[in-house]
Order: structure tokens, then C-alpha cells, then sequence
């Protein structure tokens, strides 16, 4: 699930003023997915009005076109409507020439690589860190939450009503009492290895943010930067990645500590180290989790067999199942995420469209940390976007 998904009541029209020009942005602050469209048009600077999915006319503009009450979900000034985080970015790198996506074989694909973990390889300490320390995260998210809902008579118990209902994504995403100091532990060593990533370089891949980088914000923002309780571990454990996170949110390069840094990625295809251990880190339980995943998917293919077109989501569609995998010797149980295969998928792309003596290059990088496994990992269907949905292709 790359979406929170949001139920409203229909309300009655509210005219709105959106200076011409402007894109709006349904989104919400806490939003993990919403992070990495609103860091993309921030580095951009591309003028856009925030509105809540609460907003009457979220519902009366801009439902019909959007299919789903998720976020984040851009209106372009045209009125064109895109949903999704990986769609809007899509859709934006487009129109300016793909300026956050690097060219080197090397560099595209641990950008695209980056781009999938952030936006499933950290949802399991995202939601662990968010939902499992109430006394310390309860206040704010009641906070954020009730001001995201219609002003309704009932709105306190619908706040009440999604925070249990999220609470629950804990256990979906694997995290137990038995082995969430796994979970930390893994975090923390990704934190640590990204914290001196950070010490020579302001973003991933040099000077400049790539696709990787946006999709790193959707968890490094959304959860674990403003809750309380990982915010303030982020902060004093490393400052480096924090001052990433704030980096990534305003429009400037803003990196003052790196004194004579340039504009640009790095040089000659060049991939520093502690990028690949940082990637080691996360191979641990990405790759065992992954490869569980794709064999149920393509015995669900082989069994289901949906139709050409058929949604291809677990927020159009219930979750396919459960699976199991094992890390450092803990057994996890979670839930299956299609969506996680369609940014898979991309990865792969990247690695099959350039020629032979670059894709053994990227074997080579990807069997240094750990991820080569992801270029097998493959499901027996293709999946796309079709009409601001994820569907089965042929």
C-alpha cells in the first residue's frame, strides 16, 4: 500500500482560489506517500497550493478522476488529475527533461533502487515507530488526523475510528512483540550507515537529489522525521540524515556545510561505498521478504489469472494474502503488497534497457551489496497505470 487511504462523507461544493498556474496538492502532512510528490515540486519550484483530502472538493472536483480517496493526488492547472506519488513524479520528470534522474547505468539504478525502498523497504519500522508508542506519538497524530477529517458532527469518532484502524498496519507489515527489536535494530543500522552517506555528500548521488532521494523522504518525512518519538531519535542519533530530511523540503540546494559542493551528481558513474553498505543494511530483510512475496504473487497469477485491465492494487483490491520469511534467523509474517512488485518492476526495467556490458556492470554493484536477487525476482505479469489506477497488464 503506497496510499492512505481516506474515507469522506459528500459535502456540499466549496468554491476555491488557486492562483493561475498553480498545481494543487491533496495531500496530508503525515501522509508517508504524499512526501515524496510535495519534495518534488518544493526542489522544483513549482508554485502549488496543499489542501486536505478533507477539502469539499476533494470529493466534489476531483474524485471522479482520481478513482480512489487516497493520497498524495496532484490537479494540474489544466485540471488534469494524477494519482499516486510514483505517478506524479512520472508525470513531472517528464515535462523537465527527467533533471532528477540520473544517466550512468550505475547511478539509475540505485536511484530507482532507492526509490523502491523508500517506498516499501521502510514501512515496517515507519508504521512500528509511529503506532507502537502512544504515549509518546498519541497527541500529535490525534492532532494530525482530526484536522485531515471533515468538520463533522461525528468527527472525533471517525479520528478515533482511523487511528485504531492504522494501529492495526503494524502487525500487516510484520512487526510483533517478538521481534520489533529486530525491527529497530535494522533501522537503526540504515540510519547510521545513511548518517555517514551524508558526511561528504548532501544527497544520495552527489549535489543534486535523484528519484531515489524522493522516494527515500516518503518514510524519512512523513513517520519517522515529525513523530515525536523517532523525530527526536532521528535528531540526536543523526543529525545528517535529519538535515537530509529538512534539505528535501525546501527549495534551495541547502548545503551550507558542504562549503565548495557542486550542482551535480557525482562523476564518471561514481557510487560511493557507503551508499552500497547502506543498501547491504536494508538487503537483510528486503530480499527474504521479496522473494516470498513474488512466489505467492505468481501462484495468485497462475490461480487467479485476472483479466487485462483488472486492478492490480491492495487499495482497489483486498490484500492478496499473507507470507513468511525469515531475517537473521526471526521469522516474520506479513502482509503481501502488489504495489511493491510495480516499483519492482521499474528497477528492472531500468537494468533490461541498457545493453549487455552495462547490465554486467549493474550486476556487479548489485551483487556487492547484497540486491542482485532483484533482478530475477520477477512476476509471471506485467503490471501499469491506466486511467489513475494500477492494473494487470498482458
Amino acid at each position: 500500500m503506497r496510499s492512505q487511504k481516506i474515507h469522506l462523507e459528500q459535502t456540499q461544493p466549496l468554491m476555491i482560489n488557486v492562483p493561475k498556474g498553480f498545481y494543487r496538492l491533496y495531500a496530508a502532512p503525515h501522509s508517508l506517500y504524499a512526501g515524496r510528490a510535495r519534495a518534488y515540486l518544493i526542489k522544483r519550484n513549482i508554485p502549488f497550493e496543499e489542501f486536505s483530502v478533507g477539502h469539499p472538493s476533494f470529493v466534489n472536483e476531483v474524485l471522479a478522476k482520481s478513482k480512489l480517496f487516497t493520497i498524495p493526488t496532484l490537479v494540474t492547472p489544466d485540471g488534469d488529475v494524477i494519482r499516486d506519488g510514483g505517478a506524479i513524479v512520472d508525470h513531472l520528470e517528464e515535462m523537465s527533461g527527467n533533471l532528477f534522474s540520473p544517466d550512468g547505468c550505475r547511478q539509475s539504478i540505485v536511484s530507482s533502487l532507492f526509490e523502491l525502498v523508500g517506498c516499501e523497504g521502510l514501512r515496517r519500522p515507519a508504521m512500528h515507530f509511529r503506532w507502537n508508542f502512544p504515549r509518546e506519538n498519541k497527541a500529535y497524530l490525534h492532532y494530525l488526523f482530526f484536522h485531515t477529517l471533515p468538520e463533522t458532527d461525528d468527527r472525533e469518532l471517525k479520528t478515533a475510528q482511523v487511528m485504531d484502524r492504522l494501529t492495526k498496519t503494524t502487525v500487516l507489515r510484520g512487526v510483533t512483540e517478538e521481534n520489533q527489536k529486530l525491527v529497530e535494530s535494522l533501522y537503526f543500522e540504515f540510519i547510521d550507515a545513511l548518517d555517514e552517506h551524508f558526511r561528504c555528500f548532501p544527497y544520495l548521488l552527489g549535489a543534486r537529489p535523484s528519484r531515489g532521494d524522493f522516494g527515500l523522504i516518503s518514510p524519512l518525512y512523513g513517520h519517522l522525521g515529525r513523530d515525536p518519538y523517532p523525530a527526536r531519535m532521528m535528531v540526536t542519533r543523526t543529525p545528517r540524515v535529519s538535515r537530509w530530511v529538512e534539505r528535501m523540503n525546501r527549495p534551495n540546494q541547502d548545503a551550507p556545510e558542504y562549503f565548495s559542493v557542486r550542482t551535480d551528481f557525482l562523476n564518471d558513474d561514481y557510487i560511493p561505498e557507503t551508499l552500497l553498505l547502506t543498501l547491504k543494511i536494508v538487503s537483510e530483510d528486503f530480499i527474504p521478504e521479496t522473494r516470498a512475496s513474488v512466489e505467492f504473487m505468481n501462484k495468485w497469477l497462475s490461480t487467479h489469472k485476472p483479466k487485462t485491465g483488472e486492478p492490480a492494487s491492495s487499495d482497489q483490491a483486498s490484500l492478496p494474502g499473507m507470507i513468511e520469511f525469515t531475517v537473521r534467523d526471526t521469522l516474520f509474517q506479513a502482509a503481501v503488497v502488489p504495489y511493491r512488485h510495480l516499483l519492482l518492476q521499474a528497477v528492472q526495467q531500468t537494468y533490461d534497457k541498457h545493453d549487455a556490458s552495462e547490465r554486467k556492470k549493474i550486476k556487479t554493484l548489485l551483487e556487492s551489496c547484497g540486491m542482485s536477487d532483484i533482478l530475477d525476482l520477477r512476476l509471471s505479469r506485467r503490471m501499469g497505470r491506466k486511467d489513475n489506477l494500477e492494473v494487470w497488464l498482458d
